[in-house]
């Protein structure tokens, strides 16, 4: 048994409930199923200890088999938004004011960490795969291994973080790495500073939103001469040649009013391209099998992040939140029954260390006691 009243089993069944949904349905389902009524604080407290040691459980986790990885390594980051308590010492007001939201936001850091087979393509076939046109792209590759934590510990921390995971996975058959994010450019930066040895990739998304945006300054939303110029800027974009679409929005823009929204619109998303040049070199990306879009690390920030920190009415302090992270990406993982077994084995040893500490003190205090 622990140094605590519950079981070992009860409380880890707790916290698996409490990861994936509220505390309060966990716990009905526990009340339910043993008839035992256990506190929120309870597990709150549970989560809050265990947590402590899930970044030893990854320092030591063995490499996977060398058989099973690919020849690319991947490395992910984003940011997404959990709502925090308000400061107990921040001021009440009766009213709040334009653009004092109810509920503030803290950004998690959200990485994930993979390999994979290169996947082949050209512009005109990526194109068609985003604009959902002609013959189903043949299947591809999936990410072997994938890795994901989130942490709210900042981004230098947690890159810091992924680069050591990174290191982790190396290996002779490691052939390329790339990493990829939207165009944060603090995140872009520590992303440069932490993995040197990684190609820089912008996520083609946030590109395809960016020109999708610029289509409605030029076009408006219903002109179906909208679709036709981003896909032709797309073509462009994918086939290293974003030096022209950049060309076009400032030469659009200068025809227009410069006090007009559309011209604005267009010389921000010129200035946004022109900044992520060195990391839109897509031509070269897919002649490489590279990936060029962020659809993991996306999907962490979705599960991993938004499912159960913005749950109806949840509030987290850093360290509930930084707790609850943890946890969730053990689970994520697919690490919970092999990290509970290390967790148990670390309490049992320190708890073993404690004792032998405590002995030999005793035994010294006796032995002071009997020459006195």
């Amino acid at each position: 048994m622990p140094e605590r009243c519950y079981s070992d089993l009860l409380m880890e069944s707790a916290e698996l409930l409490g990861v994936n949904g509220s505390y309060r349905k966990g716990l009905q389902v526990l009340e339910r199923l043993l008839e035992l009524k256990l506190s929120e604080l309870a597990v709150e407290t549970s989560v809050a200890e265990h947590s402590q040691d899930v970044e030893a459980y990854y320092a030591q986790k063995a490499p996977f088999p060398a058989v099973e990885e690919g020849p690319i390594l991947v490395a992910q980051a984003d940011g997404k938004g959990v709502p925090m308590v308000r400061s107990e010492t921040e001021e009440q007001k009766v009213r709040r004011g334009k653009g004092d939201k109810k509920t503030r936001k803290k950004e998690a850091i959200a990485i994930a960490v993979y390999t994979i087979e290169p996947y082949h393509r050209t512009p005109q076939e990526v194109v068609n795969a985003l604009f959902k046109r002609g013959e189903s792209p043949p299947t591809r590759p999936v990410p072997r291994h994938k890795q994901v934590f989130a942490s709210m510990e900042g981004k230098e921390r947690t890159i810091e973080r992924l680069a050591t995971w990174v290191r982790h996975r190396e290996g002779e058959y490691i052939r390329e790495r790339v990493a990829l994010t939207d165009g944060a450019i603090a995140l872009q930066k520590q992303m440069l500073d932490n993995l040197t040895d990684f190609t820089l990739i912008l996520d083609i998304i946030h590109v395809t939103e960016y020109l999708w945006e610029a289509g409605t300054a030029l076009y408006g939303e219903t002109d179906p001469h909208r679709a036709e110029w981003v896909e032709e800027q797309m073509l462009d974009i994918l086939s290293s040649r974003s030096n022209r679409v950049i060309r076009r929005l400032e030469e659009k823009a200068a025809t227009m009013s410069p006090d007009s929204q559309a011209a604005k619109t267009l010389q921000r998303i010129a200035n946004y391209f022109r900044r992520n040049q060195p990391y839109m070199d897509y031509a070269t990306y897919l002649r490489r099998g590279w990936p060029i879009g962020t659809g993991v690390i996306e999907g962490a920030c979705r599960h991993l992040v938004k499912d159960r920190m913005e749950l109806s009415g949840m509030r987290w302090t850093v360290a509930g939140a930084e707790a609850m992270l943890a946890l969730r990406s053990v689970n994520e993982n697919g690490d919970w029954d092999d990290f509970h077994e290390f967790r148990r084995h670390q309490c049992h040893q320190r708890l073993y260390a404690t004792r032998m500490s405590t002995d030999w003190l005793g035994q010294v205090e006796r032995l002071e006691i009997n020459q006195f």
